[in-house]
């Protein structure tokens, strides 16, 4: 897919104490809705979806996690849910944001989950692009619901990120080593279809990673997996969420799990869906905006029909 003719530039943000996001914004006042990114991302994979979303009648807001993209590094050295949602909730005060729907993918569908459990008061419901969602492993066995199966060949970087980052990251010394091993995501890892992005997709979305010190922050959440890494506080994800949720999953990439309709029943009981999308991977928010902007347009409709404000389409693009 081409770049968008018109990139919606970041501006800082102070979150707390300080503490700065870099944030992607189109449409104040409308209604609040945040997007919240993954690995190997940053706020640039929802470029396609910003003035969508906004023109919808959203006030659309996609920043960059901490330690990615334009943000701060974490003050704390903390790269967990906690931290996260903590530097978000930080932002929706900074914004004025009482409740706001809550987009994620990948890390950022984690990150959702738990602020949907840890700040039920501030999520009103949820957009889950992938099959991340809460870890039910008892339950989910007490429903006859059997194990995923570990995809080895498919997950080694898992064990280098997660144990030996900096080993890895010093391996990666050169800009170009480590945006050519970020490319690889979107490559021959089959996260997505292997023409899904093209030279200059490739160039936009991993930019970013050619600073050897944002893409050692990015493999903490890996540690955070593997518990090579300490948590900030513990993780929200050991019950269902009760907000209701949409959930769309790309069809073919090869990291999804088993049992994934049986599951999310359980993890989202309030859940529509799982939609499978066609012709998509793991980028959903990239490989098919259109989809992913009709569909949370439509889960949001009646929101959008009772925001009393008309949004504005300010922002900086360029």
């Amino acid at each position: 897919m081409a770049l968008p003719a018109d990139i919606v530039a970041p501006v800082q943000i102070a979150v707390r104490q300080g503490h700065r996001l870099a944030v992607r914004r189109l449409g104040h006042g409308g209604v609040p809705l945040l997007l919240i990114h993954g690995f190997p991302c940053t706020s640039r994979i929802w470029s396609h979806t910003l003035v969508p979303l906004a023109e919808a009648g959203f006030d659309v807001v996609a920043p960059d996690l901490r330690g990615y993209g334009d943000s701060d590094f974490a003050p704390d050295d903390f790269y967990d849910l906690n931290a996260f949602n903590a530097d978000l909730i930080g932002l929706f005060n900074d914004l004025g944001w009482e409740r706001a729907v809550v987009a994620g993918h990948d890390l950022g569908a984690m990150i959702a989950n738990d602020m949907a459990n840890r700040c039920p008061d501030r999520v009103d419901r949820l957009v889950i692009l992938d099959d991340s969602m809460p870890d039910l492993a008892e339950t989910f066995a007490a429903a006859g619901i059997p194990p995923s199966r570990p995809k080895p060949a498919v997950y080694d970087y898992h064990r280098l990120q997660g144990k030996h980052a900096d080993s890895l990251v010093a391996q990666l010394d050169t800009p170009d080593q480590r945006k050519r091993y970020i490319g690889e995501f979107y490559g021959h890892r089959l996260w997505c279809p292997p023409d899904a992005f093209d030279e200059d997709d490739l160039a936009f979305l991993t930019e970013p990673y050619g600073d050897a010190a944002r893409l050692r922050a990015a493999f903490a959440d890996y540690e955070v997996v593997m518990r090579t890494r300490p948590l900030s506080a513990p993780e929200m994800l050991d019950r269902p969420v009760q907000q209701p949720a949409l959930v769309l999953i790309g069809a073919d990439q090869v990291t999804l799990g088993d049992h994934i309709e049986e599951r999310c029943a359980i993890a989202f009981p309030e859940a529509v869906g799982p939609f499978w999308v066609k012709d998509c991977g793991h980028f959903m928010p990239w490989e098919q905006p259109r989809t992913v902007t009709r569909a949370i347009r439509s889960f949001c409709a009646d929101l959008l029909a009772t925001n009393s404000r008309t949004p504005r389409l300010t922002g900086s693009v360029g």
